[in-house]
């Protein structure tokens, strides 16, 4: 790992619900030592990617990933456009929707919206860190991802975020062949307990993936008539994204789900 890409993995750590962070924290959540995550951060801090705040000096994110952020999405307004999207899904499938893009090699869920049809539902936190192999998302991108990505991504050690969660890479790997075949990802308390996500990916102009768009609902919600009216509007409405944003769907993906 290069150290331009040591000093982007330390932003990567920072969540919504997590966002400032002290030296020492930063050093346990990376794995670096403490000499290198200072020198890291204080080259980040001088771009403006990080600045500290408070008494007690804890860093979080600088102004000049808002610059960055606003010039992304003023050329390719992802977040504008799945606003939308997303509000139309959950109205039509009555449950929670949700889009995650990958940066620096993670999986964040950038944007959300409720369906107001019921008042148990599943909630969402945008800017929330997701796993790749434990998530309906994580799956529906690596099924499309760069080979070597996967390898990368089933080498690590893979949590057990709940009793339901793969982590044996092998029935991993043979999840995202049915992933492939079906154009859609499902997972049953992978991430969570008790619920019942499905998810396909997004992909931008080269036709690779670059996130997925997603509905959860509760397990105990979930009945063949919704799963069917999920899919088929999960379909609709991911095909319609990436159709907005500029992308192209490699010619290996299926345009119409698997029932």
């Amino acid at each position: 790992m290069g150290t331009v890409t040591k000093a982007l993995s330390l932003l990567t750590f920072f969540t919504q619900t997590r966002p400032e962070i002290g030296l020492s924290d930063l050093t346990r959540l990376s794995g670096m030592n403490k000499a290198t995550a200072y020198r890291l951060l204080t080259e980040l801090q001088a771009g403006g990617f990080v600045e500290q705040a408070g008494t007690g000096r804890a860093y979080r994110l600088g102004p000049e990933v808002l610059r960055l952020a606003a010039l992304r999405e003023a050329s390719v307004p992802i977040l504008t456009v799945s606003r939308g999207v997303l509000d139309g899904l959950s109205a039509a499938t009555g449950e929670t929707t949700h889009v995650s893009l990958v940066r620096a090699e993670v999986l964040n869920t950038i944007a959300h919206a409720y369906s107001p049809s019921h008042a148990t539902r599943v909630a969402m936190d945008d800017a929330e860190v997701i796993s790749f192999h434990g998530t309906a998302s994580g799956l529906a991108f690596l099924a499309y991802a760069d080979p070597g990505f996967v390898d990368a991504v089933l080498s690590r050690p893979l949590a057990a975020h709940t009793g339901d969660t793969v982590t044996d890479p092998e029935r991993i790997r043979a999840l995202l062949d049915r992933v492939r075949a079906e154009g859609i990802a499902e997972s049953i308390g992978g991430f969570e307990a008790d619920v019942h996500s499905h998810a396909t990916p997004i992909f931008g102009a080269d036709g690779r993936p670059i996130g997925a768009l997603a509905v959860a609902a509760p397990v105990s919600r979930m009945t063949a008539e919704l799963r069917a009216l999920i899919r088929t509007e999960l379909n609709r409405a991911a095909l319609a994204l990436t159709r907005d944003i500029g992308g192209s769907c490699p010619p290996a993906y299926p345009r119409r789900m698997a029932a």
